[in-house]
């Protein structure tokens, strides 16, 4: 098998960065001599995540379009121009065998040009809503790996191949982990943990609901792991305590699912990987920000096959804290949710992708 060259493009959150990670890993298991590098945009998360997980990663100077108005926006034209030509220039030096796009502001130009210049290429949709991007680049591109079922409704049907969404390789198993897991994080056994994570770049409305409901949490005696994001995270420190641990950012996730019982998150396609994956019971607080409200058609993906329950971000500030407690006191529920979500799990994901590469790319 000869060893292949891989660009892998896109980012700009956790949701695009760590599947993308989680594929390269999986291309150098495949075959260790894989050579993968790459493409995000300048000032965006993973030009500091992707050098941390051991990858070369070159940014281009593209941005996305501000939805209030703003003068950047005037920049936009100028800006896709000149990330054309440099995706252009980084694919002739690198000499790819196939260019994969995971999402995020750089991966638009970068498959643009691959396609131009006639190298294969492959998009990982995570999401159960295409976005504009990913319906336009679907033309061109030889195959399009989704997590959801019924994608035909955006993509040629020839094209689609079901293959779930890569999650780091840490959270493919976390039995056996929880004694480590409370130990990891000063917590006490016996006594009920609930996660709270908003994404890695943080969500305002759940950090501020909790902000205002901890005392209730406290009052019950339930032991909190609050990921905060970096925004909120000096607020948020007023509330730690030895039974509330408050991070900006958490880089042992396997451990944080392993230590509890129920799980608050966005909705975000990474999100509900891992909690299918982790089999935990979960509030999703779909947020809405983001393009066609896409988090909200993730969550009802879950919460119509009766495996994850949902509050409105409009509606989080009353029913959050309270929504959560009821979940915690009702193992019966906490139970059937678990035995729902694991169903939806599609478990090695990232080799089911690396096992598309090699069909696309000629040996």
């Amino acid at each position: 098998m000869q060893p292949l060259k891989v660009v892998i493009s896109g980012g700009g959150t956790g949701g695009h960065i760590f599947p993308a990670i989680a594929i390269a890993k999986a291309l150098q298991k495949r075959n260790p001599q894989t050579q993968v590098l790459f493409v995000g945009a300048k000032g965006r998360m993973e030009m500091e995540k992707v050098p941390a997980a051991g990858y070369k990663i070159v940014g281009l100077d593209i941005a996305g379009i501000q939805r209030k108005f703003d003068l950047r926006n005037l920049l936009i034209p100028y800006k896709v121009v000149k990330s054309l030509w440099q995706a252009h220039k980084i694919l002739k030096e690198f000499k790819p065998d196939i260019v994969i796009g995971v999402g995020g502001y750089a991966s638009a130009p970068t498959l643009y040009m691959a396609a131009q210049m006639d190298i294969p290429t492959l998009i990982q949709e995570q999401n159960s809503y295409a976005g504009l991007t990913n319906k336009i680049l679907a033309k061109r591109v030889a195959a399009i790996c989704v997590a959801f079922n019924n994608m035909d409704a955006y993509f040629p049907a020839k094209k689609i191949v079901l293959t779930g969404n890569p999650v780091r390789e840490d959270l493919q198993d976390i039995s056996g982990k929880r004694e480590e897991a409370l130990k990891h994080f000063g917590l006490k056994e016996g006594q009920k943990t609930l996660l709270i994570i908003g994404g890695s770049l943080g969500a305002r409305t759940i950090n501020t609901s909790v902000f205002e409901g901890i005392h209730m949490l406290n009052d019950e005696g339930i032991q909190v792991i609050w990921q905060t994001g970096k925004f909120f995270y000096g607020k948020a420190q007023e509330k730690n305590s030895s039974t509330v641990k408050v991070f900006d950012f958490i880089n042992r996730m396997d451990l944080a699912y392993a230590a509890a019982d129920v799980v608050v998150s966005r909705a975000g396609a990474l999100s509900i990987a891992e909690l299918c994956l982790t089999g935990k019971p979960c509030i999703l607080v779909p947020s809405p920000n983001v393009a066609e409200d896409h988090q909200t058609k993730n969550a009802m993906a879950l919460v119509n096959e009766n495996a994850a329950q949902l509050v409105k971000d409009v509606e989080a500030k009353r029913m959050l804290v309270n929504s959560a407690l009821y979940l915690l006191h009702d193992e019966n529920r906490q139970k059937q949710l678990t035995q729902t979500i694991r169903t939806l799990a599609i478990p090695n994901a990232a080799e089911r992708i690396v096992d598309e590469v090699y069909k696309i790319v000629p040996q």
